[in-house]
């Protein structure tokens, strides 16, 4: 099991490599590293609403919770029992990162856009602040 602790740790940090990386004009890794740290909050907030200590981290651990083995950020906020609260309340916010897709890794490179990745990054700070 991976803890919320360590969770957020780690959403924050990708937080703030994405944050540099848009700094330095490197948008595709901004772009994925902002969903990833959404991925990440989203997984910690499972888990408080769940009442777990963490989330599953391997194989066997997800034993019988195979809908929690996801990247989908959509299927990730329904489980954390937020989605009313942050589609009402911070929409814009979940818009700006709702589509993003752990394929991007695979994109090729130069095909983000330095806005869309600047809203992408304001709206993973606001959803890790509320998450």
């Amino acid at each position: 099991m991976i803890s919320i602790a360590e969770l957020r740790a780690i959403s924050q940090a990708r937080l703030e490599d994405a944050r540099i990386l848009l700094l330095n004009g490197r948008f595709d890794s901004a772009k994925y590293l902002c969903g990833y740290a959404v991925e990440l909050a989203l997984k910690a907030r499972i888990c408080m609403t769940l009442n777990w200590n963490g989330f599953p981290e391997e194989r066997r651990e997800f034993e019988n919770l195979t809908s929690f083995k996801t990247h989908k950020l959509d299927v990730l906020l329904v489980l954390s029992g937020q989605e009313q609260r942050i589609k009402s309340e911070h929409l814009q916010a979940w818009s700006a990162v709702a589509n993003w897709d752990p394929e991007l890794r695979y994109r090729r490179v130069g095909v983000a856009e330095p806005i869309e990745v600047t809203f992408m990054l304001i709206g993973a700070e606001v959803l890790l602040k509320v998450l």
